[in-house]
């Protein structure tokens, strides 16, 4: 690669950052300054937008129509650190985000997350986690749509792992329909422990929804399987489950 071709990837990557900040900075202003709840819902959906228009990621939205349009769950891969952010963007502004509890840690991250409607649920306390649970069930209840990255982390090789259950126990209890969601080129524009995006195009899939009253729907275990499967099946990355369950070797 020469100098000018180093460059170019450099800069565009700082704008990218660029954006990114920019776009915080409004959302921080919004969450400070807006009363209303869904206005604030609304205009931080717009700027999460902003940080793949302004540097002009090519985003692929395909299956829009499988999104039914009363309250429901949507479920995704992760691969990357851009997937919260691209979700927000491009999905409809009602959808509510379920964020790891660690990020009650860091003020400003936490208020704006909040403030814009996420939800957190603690992973390393038994205590902690079963409370958040029980309100991510309660607002299920309610009727919110929730999106959910039920690996609940992303790695740095690419693969599908285990799906955590409180997505799943929600979608049962509240009797909200689960719509599975694959995220192509994040792990390959932002990967786990880079720093500068390479420039590439994204895709999100939406698949049609598991509903209520499908066999699927007979336990959280069946209904997040069903839908692991679902994304795997148009998504260009192996089955982690798989690949951990083969033998290791004779005997």
């Amino acid at each position: 690669m020469n100098w000018v071709t180093r460059t170019k990837k450099v800069a565009w990557g700082l704008f990218a950052w660029l954006s990114f900040g920019l776009a915080v900075l409004f959302s921080l202003v919004v969450v400070l300054l807006v009363p209303s709840a869904s206005r604030r819902q609304k205009l931080v959906t717009w700027a999460s937008k902003m940080i793949f228009v302004l540097p002009r990621i090519d985003v692929q939205v395909r299956g829009m129509d499988n999104l039914p349009t009363d309250n429901c769950i949507v479920v995704a891969n992760h691969a990357s650190y851009l997937d919260g952010p691209l979700l927000k963007g491009f999905l409809p502004w009602r959808f509510n985000f379920v964020i790891k509890g660690e990020m009650r840690n860091f003020g400003p991250a936490h208020f704006l997350l909040r403030r814009s409607g996420s939800k957190f649920v603690e992973r390393s306390d038994i205590q902690g986690s079963t409370r958040d649970a029980r309100q991510i069930v309660k607002a299920a209840l309610g009727g919110e749509s929730l999106g959910f990255f039920p690996e609940g982390t992303f790695l740095k090789e690419p693969g599908v792992g285990r799906f955590r259950p409180g997505a799943f126990v929600a979608a049962v209890k509240g009797e909200l329909p689960v719509v599975p969601i694959s995220i192509g080129g994040s792990r390959h524009m932002l990967p786990a422990g880079a720093f500068l995006p390479r420039r590439g195009p994204l895709t999100i899939d939406i698949l049609p929804a598991i509903a209520p009253g499908d066999a699927e729907f007979e336990s959280s275990r069946a209904l997040a399987e069903t839908a692991r499967q679902r994304i795997l099946s148009v998504l260009d990355e192996p089955d982690l489950l798989e690949d951990s369950a083969a033998p290791n070797g004779p005997g």
